[in-house]
């Protein structure tokens, strides 16, 4: 059976298609002994012994889906050189299987972990809109400025972030604030929250797509079911956290001001100050010869015909 070279080892649980790739470029990954470098590069899975840094990739027909609760102090690899604990060795299982993205080895919360490339790379894919929601303690308040900026998208490193979704959990304490996001670039909660000044105390998954940590307790793991495994890749709506309204003068929010209607501008101008729409009596201004009235202690002049001109000459004369 004919298969392109990242597709078969991503489906065999080596890692992610997308750091497959990167694999492949930097030339770790051979076919029958020869180094490939093309990313289309197709082989015959049947046939063709493909090998990473030397390693063998066999076929593994049994796909796992976990969920995990990382907790703090663990590196989000399969394997550390700095010889940290990692959630592989949480999981202490036999079974080939790596993390879906990673968490910052301060961060904590839920974690994926599968054998399966292709369901991997699609849930780090922000086309399929798997949203992630962060609780994070802030060193100071967020300001309402700021929360519209980042919940609109601001420029990181060249590009613009996607739209987020940013809530207050206490309606009293503006730090401990809950970000909803469908990207997963490194460190970029952090990052986003530092663009403006503020250091993230700490930092906590709460929910992935549609899934939950429940009662896992961190460092506790369980297997996903067949349906939290599918509602995964169809649940594309955003999590939507409550709302806390800002109380607080300093961080109002005043990029939410009702535009004033037709009927708040008449009352702005009520009384003598209102603008009349009528149109003028023409009755009240000129007399029925068409003489026209004027006011205001000046006296009633009639137009005999002459030109300002004709009137010059005949006061020389």
């Amino acid at each position: 059976m004919e298969e392109r070279l990242n597709k078969f080892i991503a489906a065999n649980g080596f890692s992610s298609r997308r750091k497959i790739d990167e694999f492949i470029q930097q030339g770790r990954v051979t076919v029958n002994g020869k180094t490939i470098f093309d990313l289309g590069y197709k082989i015959d899975t049947d046939t063709d012994k493909v090998a990473v840094d030397g390693e063998r990739i066999k076929q593994s027909e049994k796909k796992d889906y976990i969920m995990m609760n990382k907790p703090d102090g663990v590196v989000t690899t399969v394997s550390d050189e700095k010889h940290r604990p990692t959630v592989i060795d949480i999981l202490n299982s036999n079974t080939k299987i790596f993390p879906v993205g990673r968490l910052d080895y301060h961060t904590t919360g839920l974690l994926i972990l599968t054998n399966d490339g292709d369901f991997a790379n699609k849930l780090m894919n922000p086309s399929f809109k798997v949203y992630k929601t962060y609780i994070t303690k802030l060193s100071k308040p967020l300001e309402a400025k700021h929360r519209m900026a980042l919940e609109k998208g601001i420029r990181l490193e060249g590009r613009y972030t996607l739209p987020a979704k940013i809530s207050f959990l206490n309606d009293k304490d503006f730090t401990k604030v809950a970000i909803t996001i469908s990207e997963g670039k490194n460190r970029q909660v952090r990052r986003m929250f530092e663009h403006y000044g503020y250091f993230v105390n700490s930092l906590h998954r709460s929910e992935y797509g549609s899934l939950k940590l429940g009662n896992l307790k961190p460092g506790e793991w369980r297997k996903l079911t067949k349906q939290e495994t599918e509602s995964l890749l169809t649940n594309q709506k955003p999590i939507v956290v409550k709302q806390q309204p800002l109380k607080d003068d300093k961080i109002k929010d005043r990029g939410n001001k009702p535009v004033p209607g037709k009927k708040d501008f008449e009352n702005k101008f009520s009384g003598d100050k209102r603008k009349s729409n009528s149109k003028p009596d023409f009755k009240k201004k000129f007399k029925k010869d068409g003489t026209k009235k004027f006011t205001n202690n000046h006296k009633e002049k009639k137009f005999d015909g002459t030109k300002r001109a004709d009137k010059k000459k005949i006061r020389r004369a």
